[in-house]
């Protein structure tokens, strides 16, 4: 007969309390540093982009979110270290699954996730990121490509140096002198 005067202790008690809120928007909390959110493709430390346009990707993906289009560069237009670069490069956030198979096919390592995660919008042509949108920026001592070769005579310096390149100052060139 009184279990409904239970059921008003309740919320009578619960109706002063303080409410928890989470100020999204104003206070932006951060991820995990192993979250994995959207997609980047890196650079070589002299601006070069890591992608060969291969589309082992595209073919990893099992949303078929990833498009790839290769192409050929040249010595007055290049944009890769190697003999092709993703001429066009789109990935659909409306079919990602975030599953990152894509980064494990990828052999040169230019495709990586970072931890930001805000990608919802309610125009659906936004949520589909074209190379523009997923390029990591140039950070200093990087020129925006196409450019010839900086960092050696050919491919392989690229992928057996660029670790130690990258490591180095970014104010100095690989010999060690300061950029001007």
């Amino acid at each position: 007969m009184f279990e409904f005067f239970k059921g008003f202790g309740v919320t009578f008690s619960t109706m002063f309390k303080k409410v928890v809120t989470e100020e999204y928007p104003e206070n932006f909390p951060p991820a995990a540093p192993r979250y994995h959110g959207r997609h980047q493709l890196n650079r070589h430390p002299d601006g070069l982009e890591k992608c060969v346009g291969c589309e082992l990707c595209a073919w990893a993906c099992p949303a078929d979110a990833i498009y790839v289009e290769g192409g050929n560069n040249t010595e007055e237009q290049r944009f890769s270290p190697g003999e092709r670069y993703g001429a066009v490069y789109q990935i659909n956030y409306l079919r990602c699954i975030g599953c990152g198979l894509c980064i494990e096919a990828c052999p040169t390592r230019s495709l990586t996730m970072t931890n930001f995660y805000e990608m919802a919008d309610d125009d659906r042509q936004k949520l589909i990121y074209t190379k523009e949108d997923l390029m990591a920026p140039l950070l200093a001592g990087m020129e925006q490509p196409p450019h010839p070769m900086r960092l050696g005579e050919n491919e392989q310096d690229y992928y057996v140096q660029g670790p130690t390149l990258a490591r180095k100052n970014p104010e100095t060139d690989p010999v060690g002198e300061q950029v001007v």
